[in-house]
């Protein structure tokens, strides 16, 4: 059967065969061989079949782990059908708290104090209990109030086992069955493992917090605590306590006294911010994790689970989700093929005319009706279904959106997230803009023209070589030569006048520093006649492609 059946594992292997029994893949128990762990007869359980709500409570009752392999299928629309996404969507790991005398333990243990030595009052009752830790409000010696996150005792153990059989059963499924095989199982889990990992690692949070405070700095309505870098290790994580309350349980009075528009606009347009600039999001903005504090602000607590997106991956994205908001299904297709990764078996006309429906339905609805984040998980889903796999992080920001959604319009009932997507478009790109125009950037950008100029011949000399050696076979059917001789041509010299350009930046950078009497503006004149010539000429070449190219 290929799985190590030691008694240390037994009973899991044999709790997930039971699960997969239950939820209808039988096929797949068998073909792994785990039909061996269950009990003489057993089958799958009679009566109606299991509701997508079960599949939460189960995936509790099997642990940390499994709560938190939940959350991550909750954003995987290609694998679990809409009910069981929207059920494991609302799973929270809250859970009962453990023994103080164990979170002083391991405090103690951490800081190598004793925790009457570290602080000048620790509360015995956690604030919050959650599958990897609890929260413990306390105060420092000198009088700083805290919040305390304490790792469950002996949690990277029951991690590792748990992700050990996960991975076996993986190896099976993609040796001997169809949907392993389709979706790489093994390395969904190798992901995940990696996942719960980075969020054991208390160091590795306390440092989400301090990058997501500085990128957030420019809004004023939004707060992230601090972390204390003195008391924090890898299983004790101490920040600012930042009281309030959670914003699904406001009252409709406190709500009229907030300037509740402002707060749902600035929280939508941080995220925004974090997504498309930052390239680094809090990806976890359920209820319990946006508080309105005492001097009406949002504060983003619980930076455990985050996602990163790409320059690459961001413009992209920009474009996606602004075809997205306008309804443009063909632009958003287009996107979506080049964002994701296509299988084998890519259906583009299926995958245009599903986002064409998508989009047409959610034309229709009320904006009191519309919600970003499930439009964006629908889209992922016809994405799975026509054969294109579209990159996690997608399918994370569609439920982080979702979160948003639901938070946004408790505090503004009218808050329409497609108009404020479009609202904040603008001052985004320029920001990105300026972001990309850093000297770090342009250095680079420099040194990649450099190398270019430098390669070209050799590369030049390669191909002219494979071709009168007949190395190279070309194959034209039915292409005009004069427009292929054009288009060549049009390349050359879009290629010579970027070379000159370079070459002119360059001799630029280098006459800023020779020291002369004729100078421009307080610099050396001939290095700003210089950068002048390339400004004007990386103008003139903008605009002859975007003029003339088709």
């Amino acid at each position: 059967m290929g799985i190590s059946l030691g008694p240390r594992h037994l009973k899991r292997y044999r709790d997930i065969a039971w699960l997969l029994l239950k939820y209808g893949r039988s096929d797949l128990v068998a073909r792994a061989g785990l039909d061996d762990l269950l009990e003489p007869g057993a089958g799958a359980p009679g009566g109606a079949p299991p509701k997508a709500a079960e599949l939460a409570r189960d995936l509790e009752a099997l642990g940390p782990t499994f709560v938190k392999l939940g959350q991550v299928l909750s954003t995987r629309p290609d694998l679990l059908p809409p009910p069981y996404l929207a059920a494991l969507a609302r799973l929270q790991d809250d859970v009962a708290p453990f023994n103080f005398a164990d979170a002083e333990r391991i405090i103690t243990a951490e800081l190598g104090v004793r925790l009457s030595k570290a602080f000048s009052a620790f509360d015995p009752a956690p604030l919050a209990a959650a599958s990897l830790g609890q929260v413990h409000r306390a105060r420092l010696r000198d009088g700083r109030p805290v919040a305390v996150k304490v790792q469950r005792p002996d949690i990277r153990q029951h991690v590792a086992d748990d992700l050990e059989v996960l991975a076996s059963i993986a190896d099976l499924l993609d040796a001997h069955t169809d949907a392993g095989r389709r979706y790489d199982l093994r390395a969904l889990v190798e992901e995940f493992g990696r996942t719960v990992l980075r969020e054991l690692d208390y160091r590795r949070e306390a440092g989400h917090l301090v990058l997501l405070g500085r990128n957030l700095a420019r809004y004023d309505r939004i707060v992230v605590p601090a972390p204390v870098d003195d008391y924090t290790t890898t299983r004790v994580l101490t920040m600012d306590y930042v009281p309030g309350t959670k914003v699904t349980t406001l009252s409709p009075v406190v709500l009229l006294e907030l300037d509740a528009a402002t707060l749902a606009e600035q929280l939508f347009a941080a995220y925004l911010h974090q997504v498309l600039v930052d390239g680094f999001f809090h990806a976890d903005p359920h209820p319990g994790n946006v508080l309105l504090t005492g001097d009406h602000r949002l504060a983003l607590l619980d930076l455990g689970m985050v996602a990163r997106v790409t320059p690459r991956a961001q413009d992209r994205l920009v474009q996606f989700l602004l075809a997205v908001s306008e309804g443009r299904s063909d632009d958003a297709a287009g996107h979506a093929r080049a964002l994701g990764e296509p299988r084998g078996d890519l259906d583009q006309r299926a995958l245009t005319r599903a986002i064409a429906e998508i989009l047409g339905r959610n034309q229709d609805a009320s904006v009191r009706d519309l919600e970003t984040g499930r439009l964006l998980l629908d889209v992922a889903r016809a994405a799975a279904a026509a054969g294109l796999r579209l990159p996690p992080e997608l399918a994370l920001l569609g439920k982080t959106l979702l979160n948003l959604d639901q938070i946004a319009r408790t505090l503004d009932p009218d808050f329409q997230p497609n108009a404020a997507l479009r609202r904040h478009a603008s001052a985004l790109l320029q920001r990105r803009l300026v972001a990309a125009a850093s000297p770090g950037n342009v250095l680079s950008g420099l040194l990649e023209a450099k190398e270019f100029a430098v390669r070209l011949p050799g590369r030049v000399n390669a191909i002219l070589d494979r071709l009168a050696t007949e190395d190279v076979a070309v194959r034209v059917e039915g292409l005009d030569a004069r427009r292929i001789m054009a288009a060549t041509q049009k390349v050359a010299n879009r290629i010579t006048m970027g070379l000159v350009l370079a070459a002119l930046i360059v001799g630029a950078a280098m006459l800023m520093q020779v020291e002369t009497d004729f100078r421009l503006l307080g610099y050396p004149g001939l290095a700003i006649i210089f950068f002048v010539l390339a400004a004007a000429g990386g103008v003139a070449l903008v605009l002859s492609i975007l003029l003339g190219d088709e």
